[in-house]
């Protein structure tokens, strides 16, 4: 482990050379043109889902986590709210209930989630309010996923992930979505950063777009 999330930020900057540059502001162009595209869509669906989600349970209908970001930095990730409003109180009367090995934390059939929450997680419809987060530049729409712990969490030779903004979708949720480890996931997330294009971002998206509507219909 390193000592800090300014050691972790300096070493991240210094690397950060390895990713081309004009395929970052290609990248970026491409996050806003297809969100700008989609959003009279998502509108609709946001008022749906703000709407059920108040009825559902008392609450946020949004809620924002603190989530690790690009160089390290903190940022405010937002999600519909898919559980109930105490959850993160409740929390430490469950860690005996998780599944995964440090950092993660997973609970199967958790019962913190909400009727319309369980809905929205499977089909990944809470994830949509971080649309606002990728045009704030943030995030982006394909990149490994934020964690929820800080960067120095991370051992040396993970954060090479570091170096890219964090994305609402990548390479391991269309490929290993709920039975992988955070190392595991980490090293679909390198092998992307490594061989990340246009072409490979289209082709998760299109991935990560059949599996959510193979799951609305389970």
């Amino acid at each position: 482990m390193v000592s800090s999330n300014a050691e972790h930020r300096a070493l991240v900057i210094r690397r950060r050379a390895h990713v081309p540059v004009g395929y970052q502001h290609l990248k970026r162009v491409m996050d806003v043109a297809l969100v700008l595209l989609v959003l009279p869509l998502v509108l609709m669906v946001l008022l749906v889902c703000a709407l059920v989600v108040r009825l559902d349970s008392p609450g946020r209908v949004v809620f924002w986590q603190m989530r690790t970001g690009r160089d390290g930095k903190l940022f405010k990730l937002y999600k519909f709210r898919s559980m109930v409003h105490d959850a993160e109180k409740l929390k430490p009367q469950l860690v005996h209930l998780n599944v995964l090995p440090f950092p993660d934390f997973k609970i199967p059939d958790d019962p913190r989630i909400t009727r319309v929450g369980r809905f929205l997680r499977k089909t990944s419809l809470d994830e949509i309010p971080q649309l606002w987060n990728v045009l704030r530049g943030e995030m982006t729409l394909v990149g490994p996923r934020p964690t929820s712990f800080g960067a120095n969490t991370y051992e040396l030779w993970q954060t090479r992930r570091l170096e890219v903004r964090p994305g609402i979708t990548g390479l391991w949720q269309v490929t290993a979505r709920n039975g992988s480890t955070f190392d595991e996931r980490l090293r679909l997330d390198l092998a992307y950063i490594e061989s990340a294009s246009l072409g490979a971002d289209l082709r998760i998206l299109a991935a990560t777009a059949g599996a959510v509507f193979g799951r609305s219909g389970e």
